[in-house]
């Protein structure tokens, strides 16, 4: 009988929360985030890895501005692969579906052996994150519908908390009902956000939590208060199994010179 190797990994890519801004002198906290976020690209271009799918867990622009989102894709196209959007807080969740279109747009896709599901937990207006019912709808019957197949659920807020008193308040508000559809399904290994702008990495049960630094500026791990630290701006690269086995590790753009606002009190 021939031997049969396993399939390759799918690779993963996730940047999330790099607040690109129509002006390309756009600073945040001192950062720009432009500059940022090509440090970032270069870094990964460095790496040597090619990603087969993109995850850009929200916040993409900080003004909300139609340039920011196409400056967004534009730099993207580098990269021979899909690219999916979600919302953050600080975007217009209607502006950034529309720059987005169909194929970044979409909320699930199945490749590598996964199937990937995007919520949207953006409140317009609001900093906090919230499901929607048709959300929590939408995800269980996605979920319903690929019972065999391992799961990778990604939004923007953390429906953990994180330890840290003032992002506690600002992250998923109706949690429990989040984890009660999740519970249900046992496919699921992953879930995976941004919002919180450092990097985490737990486990709830058999459900791997992932979170991953800014694309800009960092917030400060354990804080109490709004506090910001002059670590690289980063990204996340998984390796996914159709076994469901998952490896993950951080990337930092480490070369990339910055004079952060330590002393603001929020953004």
């Amino acid at each position: 009988m021939t031997r049969r190797d396993p399939p390759p990994a799918l690779r993963v890519l996730q940047l999330t929360d790099p607040h690109l801004m129509a002006d390309p002198t756009g600073e945040l906290l001192g950062v720009n985030t432009r500059d940022s976020f090509d440090a970032v690209l270069d870094q990964i271009q460095r790496d040597g890895i090619l990603p087969d799918l993109i995850l850009a867990t929200g916040d993409l622009a900080q003004d909300c501005s139609e340039d920011a989102y196409r400056l967004f894709a534009e730099k993207l196209a580098i990269f021979n692969c899909p690219v999916l959007w979600l919302s953050g807080n600080h975007d217009d969740a209607a502006t950034l579906e529309r720059m987005a279109g169909v194929e970044s747009g979409r909320k699930q896709l199945v490749q590598g052996g996964w199937h990937f599901i995007l919520l949207d937990s953006s409140v317009p207006h609001q900093v906090h994150g919230e499901l929607s019912n048709r959300e929590l709808t939408f995800l269980d019957e996605a979920l319903t519908a690929q019972p065999e197949l391992p799961t990778l659920v990604a939004l923007h807020h953390h429906p953990v908390d994180i330890g840290s008193r003032w992002m506690d308040r600002i992250g998923l508000k109706n949690r429990d009902a989040f984890w009660r559809v999740i519970d249900r399904h046992p496919q699921v290994k992953v879930v995976l956000w941004g919002h919180i702008h450092q990097e985490l990495d737990q486990a709830r049960g058999n459900v791997r939590l992932l979170a991953s630094p800014s694309t800009c500026i960092q917030f400060t791990a354990g804080s109490d208060d709004f506090a910001v630290e002059a670590l690289p701006p980063g990204y996340r690269w998984l390796e996914l199994a159709p076994s469901g086995d998952c490896q993950t590790w951080v990337g930092r753009a480490g070369d990339f010179r910055f004079d952060l606002d330590i002393n603001s009190s929020g953004y």
